[in-house]
């Protein structure tokens, strides 16, 4: 694959994630704080339906195909402590790295500055990682895998575990239908907030 080509495939997926983002309303602010409260499941629901789909195709590159896997080594530091902080930021703007540019599209002006703090949180981490790599880094147990450790082929892993994830979805959804988590008469838009009323009008509306 020439450079050309991973960019246009880089870029056709992106719009194709931004588009179902879009759709689907997992970018909303409302959506994933509700997820982070576990007051809404729609998130959840989203990225498993993304990870089940991923792991069949991942199996059919693999098994079919040959195509080898190369996961990333398992760092405890930087795994545990930097999720922790994506989680701590995710709470804060009501935001992450790839929902920040789905609502800067939907016209969410503040999310110009969550945008911006993470590109200078990127840079920072540039400049401090000499000083954090022995700390956070390094140790670990390597590249750490499931089928690895059960010594397993990957691809019929996979599928099992794909179809386990789908049957969790279908049960979610009966538990917590999205119709009921964004309203019955949603239609991929959320309903504009009802305006607040000042405290005459408040006092007017009540009686």
């Amino acid at each position: 694959m020439t450079v050309l080509t991973a960019i246009a495939t880089g870029l056709i997926m992106g719009m194709v994630f931004g588009l179902l983002l879009e759709k689907s309303r997992v970018f909303e602010p409302g959506v994933i704080l509700g997820q982070l409260r576990l007051s809404n499941f729609l998130m959840l629901k989203i990225f498993l339906a993304g990870v089940a789909s991923s792991l069949v195709v991942l199996a059919a590159l693999n098994g079919i195909w040959g195509v080898k896997l190369v996961p990333k080594a398992t760092l405890w530091g930087a795994d545990v402590v930097g999720g922790l902080i994506l989680g701590a930021g995710i709470a804060l703007a009501g935001a992450c790295p790839g929902t920040v540019l789905a609502q800067i599209g939907a016209g969410y002006r503040d999310a110009w500055a969550t945008l911006a703090g993470g590109l200078l949180g990127a840079l920072a981490f540039i400049y401090a990682e000499p000083a954090l790599k022995p700390i956070l880094l390094s140790g670990g147990p390597g590249k750490l895998t499931v089928h690895g450790l059960l010594g397993l082929p990957f691809w019929p892993l996979a599928l099992g575990f794909a179809a386990a994830l789908i049957a969790g979805l279908v049960l979610l959804e009966r538990l917590s239908p999205w119709r009921r988590e964004l309203g019955e008469n949603a239609d991929g838009v959320l309903p504009p907030a009802e305006p607040k009323l000042r405290a005459p009008e408040a006092a007017e509306a009540r009686t």
